[in-house]
This record gives structure tokens, C-alpha cells and sequence, in this order.
């Protein structure tokens, strides 16, 4: 890419544009929130706003992109929608971090009872009594991706006994995989379920009625990867006799609506989808992005590219 064309890149904020710092000469840099007209009539490069598809589609076929750089791992939502023929990447190396810390989160204040002490410090009720804790705890990884592996990195200090089920069975990074196949095997052994899979038609209700009751009594759910892994009626079904426990990260539907039975039932825990929500995010989106610059204008190929290409 020379001076005399210059490579055009669309950010959603200010803040973000800020936040690439110096880039190369010849690099064009404009805001666009894709809710208003397009700036310009082609970009080399669009980064649409975070967790927000709204407009998205319906802007990228108005003007000619060359590629798209998403701000999450997860791409469900964009699979199948795209203008033919555009190149989409995931944000991965940005998210991992701070997802399998919530996964551990969601995990730990589940197993050590965190809910019912805050409920009961709002009644000024000195409540105690034993917890199950992690550690020893059989826990069981469903994906072993990019955020299955940082959650187990950080899982191991606990002391748990550890696998995962992937697409394909392997030893990696000392963990046991086994391949989707034995499912209901390691579930038969799983104190823990911790999902991070992505989303799509693939791993829709990976987690169904038949899943949930290959689990142990009491086992506990936990979901960081995308609502749809899990059959909510299924899960509310189980919670709803006692037999299973959850902490949800992410649900189906979503945002979960506020009659939903999920909110009161007792055993569950919720975040509102905010597995990546951290100070962390700021500085690696725009570490990413200015990576992904730097490479178009050399003229090498985008990393992360999940969708064409």
C-alpha cells in the first residue's frame, strides 16, 4: 500500500480511534458507528461496534469492504450474513483472558455459596455452613479452544481433576480431550461442566435434556460460551427439581426477560453476557486492530480470519 492510495479503516468510537495511537503514513483512520451514512464509499478495513449488530449487515452491503474486523471471539451472529465475497475475523487474543476469569468466577462463587451470603448480608443474617468448593472437584471442559485452555491454566491451582470434550479427542496442554463421541461418558464424571463453545447450528443444544441427565445430582453448570449451548427449558427443568445447579455467563434468550424463571429459581447464578467486559479490553482491541492495520498495509493477510479469506 503506497502513500498515493491510502489504506481506509472505519472505527465505531473516537475512543477507539484514539486508542490506535501513531500508524503508518498513508493509513486513513474515520469514525464510523455504522447507525449513520458510511463516511466513505469503500474501507479496506471496518471495525463494527462491540455486542451490537444492529445496522451492521444492512451497512456493510451499502458501501465496498475489504475486510471486517470484529470485536469478539464469538461470530454467530455475522456466519451466513455477510456480503459475498467480504473476510471477517474474530477477536481472538483480546477475550480469553478475561472470560475464563469470570468461568472461574462464576464456578467459584457458585461452589463457595457467594449468592446466598450476599442474599443473606442484605438481611443483616449471619449465615454460614459448609460449601462444595473446587477443590477435588471433577471438572469437565466443553470446548478447548482458545478460552477452554486459559480457563483450564487457571483452574489448575484448584487443585481439580480436569478434562474436556472437543470436537476431537488429544492430550493438550496436559489436559485430557475427548472427543464429542464420550460425552455422556465424562459427563457421568463431571461435578463441573464449564462451556465455552462457540455458537452456530453445530452446538446448539450441545447441552439438552439427555446431557443434563447423564450429569451427576448436584453437578453445577456453568456457561461462557453462547446461550444457545444449552436447552433452557431442559436446564430449567433440572434446576427446578434440584437436580442440577447453573451460573450463566450467557443464556437463550437474550437478555434474559424479567419474568424469566432463571432469575428467581434458587441454584442458578447470572451475568449479563459480560465474560469480556473488562479494563483489559481497551488496550487489546486497539493492540489487535492496529496489528491487523499494520499487516493490510504491508500487504500481508489479516489475522484471525474465520469467515472467507
Amino acid at each position: 500500500m503506497t502513500s498515493s492510495t491510502p489504506l481506509v479503516v472505519s472505527v465505531p468510537s473516537t475512543q477507539l480511534a484514539d486508542d490506535l495511537g501513531d500508524l503508518p503514513d498513508g493509513v486513513e483512520v474515520v469514525v464510523w458507528d455504522m447507525k449513520s451514512p458510511a463516511p466513505r464509499e469503500r474501507f479496506d478495513m471496518v471495525v463494527p461496534p462491540y455486542m451490537s449488530m444492529d445496522n451492521v449487515i444492512e451497512s456493510l452491503s451499502s458501501v465496498e469492504v475489504g475486510f471486517v474486523q470484529g470485536q469478539s471471539i464469538g461470530y454467530d451472529n455475522i456466519e451466513g450474513r455477510l456480503p459475498e465475497g467480504m473476510v471477517f475475523a474474530n477477536a481472538s487474543s483480546v477475550h480469553e483472558t478475561a472470560t475464563s476469569e469470570l468461568a472461574v468466577t462464576l464456578a467459584l462463587a457458585a461452589q463457595r455459596r457467594i449468592p446466598d451470603f450476599v442474599r443473606a448480608q442484605d438481611r443483616g443474617d449471619w449465615t454460614g455452613g459448609s460449601a462444595a468448593g473446587l477443590a477435588d472437584a471433577r471438572v469437565t471442559l466443553l470446548g478447548f479452544g482458545g478460552v477452554g485452555r486459559a480457563i483450564a491454566a487457571r483452574l489448575k491451582p484448584f487443585e481439580v481433576e480436569l478434562r474436556a470434550v472437543a470436537s476431537h479427542g488429544r492430550l493438550q496442554d496436559d489436559v485430557e480431550v475427548f472427543p464429542l463421541g464420550k460425552l455422556d461418558e465424562v459427563l457421568a464424571e463431571t461435578d463441573i461442566l464449564i462451556a465455552s463453545l462457540p455458537g452456530g447450528d453445530a452446538t446448539r443444544h450441545v447441552i439438552d435434556d439427555h446431557a443434563l441427565s447423564a450429569l451427576p445430582d448436584g453437578a453445577l453448570v456453568v456457561n461462557v460460551g453462547r446461550g444457545p449451548l444449552i436447552d433452557t427449558d431442559a436446564l430449567v427443568d433440572h434446576v427446578r427439581r434440584g437436580r442440577i445447579r447453573a451460573a450463566l455467563d450467557v443464556t437463550d434468550p437474550e437478555p434474559l426477560p424479567a419474568d424469566h424463571p432463571l432469575w428467581s429459581l434458587d441454584g442458578v447464578l447470572i451475568a449479563p453476557h459480560v465474560g469480556g467486559a473488562t479494563d483489559a479490553m481497551r488496550p487489546r482491541i486497539a493492540r489487535l486492530v492496529r496489528r491487523q492495520i499494520e499487516r493490510l498495509h504491508r500487504g500481508e493477510e489479516p489475522l484471525n480470519v474465520v469467515i472467507g479469506g
